[in-house]
């Protein structure tokens, strides 16, 4: 997923349509989705922060990449996330509490609850969105790719 020496920035939307034609017809108008995460295109964020992407009708699941020291800004949005590690430590802070969430544990963040993240440790993260991540979706996550946090204080 992140090789190195890779230094490749991609600055374009995910297209939404571009997933879809990878999909299979299902049952009662679903469709259904079999993906491998080495086919799919790694969007590199920042020098940074990497992922990649499924996403279905009413979720979708990021492999996220963070490189130790890698800062998440303070962001909030509609979806509720569920953020798994699968390598690695980040340090969130929610609610002017900290919590340290390292390999094989789960964090379950609300919808609106403003957060934000470090890499302890080079990271592997899947976070999981319910409804869509939108601003993934069109590029507009300008939090994640400029370092700032948009947020009014």
């Amino acid at each position: 997923m992140h090789g190195e020496g890779t230094k490749l920035y991609w600055r374009g939307a995910w297209s939404v349509d571009a997933a879809m034609k990878k999909r299979a017809p299902a049952t009662k108008g679903e469709r259904l989705q079999h993906l491998r995460w080495a086919d799919m295109k790694e969007e590199w964020l920042n020098p940074r922060i990497s992922r990649r992407l499924a996403v279905g009708e009413r979720q979708m699941l990021g492999w996220i990449w963070l490189k130790k020291g890698a800062v998440v800004p303070a962001h909030k949005h509609l979806s509720e996330q569920i953020t798994f590690i699968l390598k690695g430590a980040l340090k969130f802070k929610i609610l002017g509490e900290e919590y340290t969430v390292r390999a094989g544990e789960v964090l379950i963040i609300p919808s609106n609850v403003v957060h934000e993240a470090v890499a302890l440790e080079d990271t592997d993260d899947f976070d999981c969105f319910s409804p869509l991540r939108k601003d993934w979706l069109t590029g507009t996550d300008l939090y994640l790719r400029t370092g700032r946090s948009y947020l009014k204080k």
